[in-house]
């Protein structure tokens, strides 16, 4: 398997740097120089959180909406521990513009002291909320971090997991044509695990909850709404059953190749669109418009899975919800008043490539070299987690084999977190032999991300261990 391409040396801080010096001849003093990410030791923890709406106006939407399912959000956790701050963002989006993240950081540093490697900036990558946003956008995201600033006040953290089967692989052969397709795939890799960091007052009253979980935010797609999908949802319910002004923060796993598990709706409204194209003789089986978009409203069948798919994302959302509640109530590590928190990051480069030929899936492409793909790796350790950052959609058992080679048990990885590559969907190495729209989509060379994202981030568990 070929090694990353290269490391860019674009890591803010140095490494440990061991030094000889040689006093009196005969007395040798090692001589270590501060380690690369910003440390500090553990002290008296402080948490603040805060949600803000960020549902675009109604002269904002899209053309093509067909109004506002349930509201967007940008929820943010700021935490302190007396030297260093740390902030956790998360909005409802389908991804972030990496200047957006750098101008963020920045401003999160001068005006906020946050450190610029202790911000960790999430998409929940719904699929409901537009692309295009106004000229404020980034003072509402900055607003939410802001407000959790604001309300820092004494707490405690405890971290723990839980399991979750809402969630499926969604690659598999298709029955008739015997080709790669999308669908539910029950034996396929689907890493089940909910992780939970619970922030607390000192009474053991919720500050706030960060969940991480890999399920691809897709069910209300085709309603043409805006909505926070399952997240959303999800966020939505822990929120008002942990009651005052708790907040709930997604955090999204790898998800790159794994659906919700119930998605019917989607697949016989996919069927109906096919057939409706068909019918003003165009061919979109083996290609997919955005949105609702070949959809008879007015057909009752139409409006009843649209419907159901509105049920199906509070029920998903529901579910996964309550398994967080679940292990903040009885699975749960002993929480503690203090916490070491330590940042930082690093870019690396996999070899690209450029697609000739065009169809969704069951094919194998035909591709060119391309420029080499540039990827960002984050690393935040907040105490005795550490959450592992990748700006892109990751195949879901990249993070297991992180997870599984970290040396800390209380990991996790979030991606489309610090920006969004220019990589489309990276798949571990063995997926490549699937003709998936995933791999087939892919900007990446196989044989490299895999490696330079698990190295990468082990890495940076070194660095920030201090």
């Amino acid at each position: 398997m070929p090694a990353p391409l290269h490391f860019i040396a674009s890591r803010e801080s140095h490494r440990g740097i061991l030094a000889a010096w040689f006093l009196l001849a005969v007395a040798t003093v090692l001589v270590l120089a501060p380690p690369a990410a910003a440390q500090s030791a553990a002290g008296q923890l402080q948490a603040g959180a805060a949600r803000v709406d960020i549902t675009p106006a109604e002269a904002d939407l899209p053309p093509t909406s067909q109004g506002v399912l349930d509201p967007l959000y940008a929820r943010a956790i700021v935490i302190d521990n007396g030297q260093q701050r740390a902030a956790l963002l998360t909005v409802d989006a389908g991804a972030l513009p990496t200047p957006l993240w750098e101008s963020l950081r920045d401003r999160a540093e001068r005006e906020l002291g946050i450190g610029r490697d202790n911000l960790m900036i999430t998409a929940t990558h719904t699929h409901s909320a537009p692309f295009g946003r106004s000229d404020d956008y980034g003072e509402m995201l900055f607003e939410a971090i802001r407000q959790a600033t604001g309300n820092l006040q004494p707490a405690r953290m405890a971290f723990g997991t839980g399991q979750s089967w809402i969630n499926v692989n969604r690659a598999i052969i298709h029955p008739e044509n015997r080709r790669w397709w999308e669908g539910p795939n029950y034996a396929g890799p689907s890493d089940k695990t909910v992780a939970v960091l619970r922030l607390e007052t000192p009474a053991g009253e919720p500050i706030a909850v960060y969940y991480n979980y890999a399920v691809h935010p897709v069910v209300t797609g085709n309603l043409d709404m805006i909505s926070g999908d399952i997240p959303g949802a999800a966020s939505a319910y822990l929120e008002a059953s942990l009651g005052g002004d708790a907040v709930a923060v997604w955090s999204s796993g790898a998800s790159g190749d794994q659906n919700p598990i119930f998605f019917n709706q989607t697949y016989e409204l996919r069927q109906i669109r096919i057939d409706d194209y068909a019918s003003r003789g165009e061919d979109i089986s083996n290609a997919m418009p955005p949105g609702g978009q070949g959809l008879d409203r007015d057909n009752p069948r139409v409006q009843l899975l649209l419907d159901q798919q509105k049920q199906v994302n509070a029920a998903l959302g529901l579910m996964l919800a309550e398994e967080v509640l679940h292990v903040m109530r009885s699975g749960l590590q002993r929480p503690h008043d203090d916490a070491v928190i330590a940042g930082t990051n690093v870019t690396v480069s996999c070899p690209g490539r450029r697609r000739l030929d065009s169809g969704r899936a069951g094919y194998a492409g035909t591709y060119e070299a391309a420029d080499p793909v540039d990827l960002r790796l984050s690393m935040l350790r907040l105490g005795d987690v550490y959450i592992g950052g990748v700006d892109a959609e990751v195949f879901n058992l990249i993070a297991q084999r992180f997870k599984a080679q970290s040396p800390h048990a209380n990991t996790m990885m979030a991606t489309l977190t610090n920006g969004i590559a220019g990589s489309g969907y990276i798949p571990n190495d063995e997926a490549y032999a699937q003709h998936t729209f995933e791999v087939l989509s892919s900007r990446l060379q196989p044989g490299c991300a895999e490696t330079a994202i698990i190295e990468g981030l082990i890495d940076l568990v070194e660095d920030v261990e201090g």
